[in-house]
């Protein structure tokens, strides 16, 4: 009879569950719109008070109010590589243990020892 190969289940093979991904996605979207609110500001402050270089910080604020909403909505509905897909996995191959742990051979077993004598 042929063991089948054991394979140890490692938690850092896990992937995350679905609602702490959502929940990262959902920080990191409200964190750059937060961002994005922070141009705006400072865009209506810069162009309040008549600041010095205004032509050279409103064209860096704009391109912040522009482009950000636009990555934030591309990262808050990315989600992570499915397993088939990981390069690492590909790469890296786990070693397999033949068989279970805490599992005996027939000869590693012990064996009783029958006295002879009568």
């Amino acid at each position: 009879m042929k063991r089948q190969a054991y394979q140890p289940i490692l938690i850092t093979d896990a992937s995350r569950s679905q609602d702490d991904q959502l929940t990262s996605r959902q920080k990191r979207y409200v964190l750059m719109m937060g961002i994005r609110v922070a141009c705006v500001i400072v865009g209506a402050i810069l162009v309040g008070t008549k600041a010095p270089l205004l032509w050279l910080w409103l064209p860096l604020v704009a391109l912040g109010m522009i482009l950000i909403p636009w990555l934030a909505v591309l990262l808050a509905n990315d989600r992570p590589p499915k397993e088939q897909h990981r390069l690492a996995g590909k790469f890296q191959t786990r070693r397999r243990d033949e068989t279970p742990p805490m599992s005996l051979t027939a000869e590693e077993r012990p064996h009783k020892v029958i006295d002879a004598e009568p």
